[in-house]
C-alpha cells in the first residue's frame, strides 16, 4: 500500500538528503552493460545510489508529494511544457510506459513524477492542458505533475539535487521571450529509494523502460 504523505496547500520545497550513498546490494537490476563511468563519477544520481528526497506540490491535485514517503517504483524526470522538441519526445515515451503499466495491472505499484523547471509559465491550467495534449492517463492516478513554487526552488531540486541541468536562454522568436537548453534525463527508482536506471536521452525506449520497471516491481515485492 502507498505511504505517501499528502500535505494540502503546502508549497515549500523540503530537501532531506543528497545522492551519493552507493550500495549495489540495494538494487535489483545489474549495472548497465554499456555504462562508461562509475555511478560516483557522474553528476547525477545513478545506479545503486540513494535518490534525493524532496517535496513538491502537484497543482492539479492540490497535494504535495514527498519522495521520502513514497514506497512505489518511481519514474522521475524534468521537463517544461512549452518545450518544442526534446520534452515532447521524452514525455511521449513515458506516457507510453504509463499506458503499458496500466495494461499490465501495475498502476498501483508505479508512480510517475514529471517536474517542471519552468514554474513561471507552467501553472495549473498549462499543466492540465499539457497532460491532455500528451495523452497522460490521469484516471490511472499514478502520474504527478510537480511544480516548484518559484525558479529558485526549481533550480535547487531539478538542477542541484537531480543533476538535470538546464539554462534559460533568450529566444526572440517566442512570444514569451525565453527558452531552455537542458539535459534530458529520467530516473527509475526502486521502492527502497535507490536508483536502478538513469536514462540519459530524450527518447528512452518505452519497451525497455517498461521491461526494467516491470522487473523492479516484481523483484521488489
Amino acid at each position: 500500500m502507498r505511504r505517501r504523505q499528502l500535505l494540502k496547500g503546502v508549497t515549500a520545497v523540503g530537501t532531506a538528503s543528497v545522492a551519493g550513498c552507493l550500495s549495489e546490494s540495494n538494487v535489483v537490476l545489474n549495472a548497465p552493460a554499456d555504462r562508461q563511468f562509475d555511478s560516483e563519477d557522474l553528476p547525477y544520481p545513478a545506479h545503486g545510489q540513494a535518490f534525493p528526497h524532496f517535496s513538491l506540490p502537484n497543482p492539479l491535485s492540490d497535494e504535495t508529494i514527498g519522495t521520502e514517503q513514497l514506497d512505489e517504483t518511481l519514474l522521475v524526470t524534468g521537463f517544461f511544457a512549452t518545450c518544442p522538441a526534446e520534452c515532447v519526445q521524452l514525455i511521449g515515451q513515458l506516457v507510453g510506459v504509463q499506458h503499458g503499466v496500466v495494461e499490465e495491472g501495475l498502476a498501483d505499484s508505479v508512480r510517475f513524477l514529471a517536474i517542471t523547471f519552468d514554474p513561471e509559465r507552467d501553472d495549473t491550467e498549462a499543466l492540465r492542458e499539457y497532460a491532455d495534449r500528451m495523452g497522460v492517463d490521469r484516471d490511472a492516478g499514478n502520474w504527478e505533475f510537480l511544480r516548484p513554487p518559484d525558479p529558485a526552488a526549481a533550480e535547487r531540486v531539478v538542477d542541484e539535487q537531480l543533476g538535470i541541468t538546464y539554462e534559460r536562454v533568450s529566444e526572440s522568436s517566442r512570444v514569451d521571450g525565453y527558452d531552455f537548453n537542458h539535459l534530458s534525463l529520467t530516473f527509475l527508482i526502486n521502492p527502497e529509494g535507490y536508483v536502478e536506471r538513469a536514462y540519459r536521452t530524450s527518447q528512452p525506449d518505452a519497451e525497455q523502460v517498461l521491461a526494467d520497471t516491470r522487473t523492479v516491481v516484481q523483484r521488489s515485492g
